[in-house]
């Protein structure tokens, strides 16, 4: 199991079939210590790798990450449009609204490690909440999809930079916060974004990343009883969250419930038109049957 599928799990949780690819990180909330012990451009800043994007031509609009949107035509007119100008410009007001728009249009792209880069640019330049959130936003989906161990780690300390800028002047962004637990969470100090996401639980009982999040470590560490409590809560917090009421039903089959499993797997196929979730549901179905 490879570090990347384990952010896609946890953290992306694109495709509700992940559940059959969970990864094996130890988080037994009663050995924490076995847990604890798991395992360019001269501009560049420090860990922005040179596959990023920007001055490498406009084919790099669409190099990014297997999960990166295709460039349009359009699109990639835009990105070496605008990476000229910023080139080419001398003056800082104007160098810092360009790379506002260079960061924009990576996004649109899927290029999170670029927009986040362009971001924390203007960040530097004009400090700010706001900005230092939009910059971890995005390197915290380049974290999420980043296709090497190596990469994710690199993403990872970026996000929880920027993110600690945002915390330092607002502790109570329970987002940022979350965030910042679930890059420690996929790291070598895992205890401490569980602990981490349990604060954010303190502080607000009814937080559904949190919440979410707390239930699918349960999951992958087979603690399917504490997995239950987690998505119950979820599920009364917001009962049209679909994949809460997936995991749910697995919380319920993997304990033995087998019959109001069975129940919510056939409610969760009406609840959205998605073939993964679809096959993974008759999976589940197939299984208790």
């Amino acid at each position: 199991m490879t570090r990347n599928q384990i952010i896609l799990v946890i953290v992306a949780i694109a495709l509700v079939a992940g559940i059959f690819f969970l990864p094996k990180v130890v988080v037994n909330e009663d050995d924490k210590d076995n847990l604890a012990k798991g395992d360019t451009e001269t501009a560049m800043p420090e860990g922005h790798s040179a596959d990023d994007g920007h001055g490498h031509g406009e084919e790099a609009a669409t190099s990014a990450d297997p999960h990166a949107t295709t460039a349009t035509p359009e699109q990639m007119m835009e990105l070496a449009t605008v990476r000229a100008r910023y080139n080419k410009a001398t003056d800082k007001q104007q160098r810092t609204l360009l790379a506002t728009e260079l960061a924009e249009a990576y996004t649109a792209v899927a290029k999170f490690d670029s927009a986040g880069y362009y971001f924390e640019t203007v960040a530097e330049a004009r400090p700010g909440e706001r900005i230092f959130k939009k910059a971890g936003d995005s390197y915290f989906s380049a974290f999420t999809y980043a296709a090497t161990q190596e990469r994710a780690a690199e993403m990872g300390v970026k996000a929880r930079t920027m993110y600690e800028k945002v915390l330092k002047n607002n502790p109570s962004d329970l987002d940022a916060k979350t965030n910042v637990a679930m890059t420690y969470i996929a790291s070598a100090s895992p205890m401490q974004g569980i602990t981490m996401l349990r604060e954010v639980i303190a502080a607000d009982p009814d937080n559904e990343k949190a919440l979410f999040n707390l239930g699918i470590l349960s999951v992958q560490t087979k603690q399917y009883d504490k997995a239950l409590g987690h998505f119950e809560k979820l599920v009364e917090v917001n009962p049209e969250h679909v994949e809460g009421n997936f995991y749910l039903a697995v919380s319920l089959a993997e304990t033995g419930q087998n019959e109001r499993a069975k129940a919510l797997f056939n409610k969760v196929k009406t609840m959205k038109d998605d073939p993964a979730l679809a096959a993974s549901v008759d999976e589940y179905l197939a299984r208790l049957n």
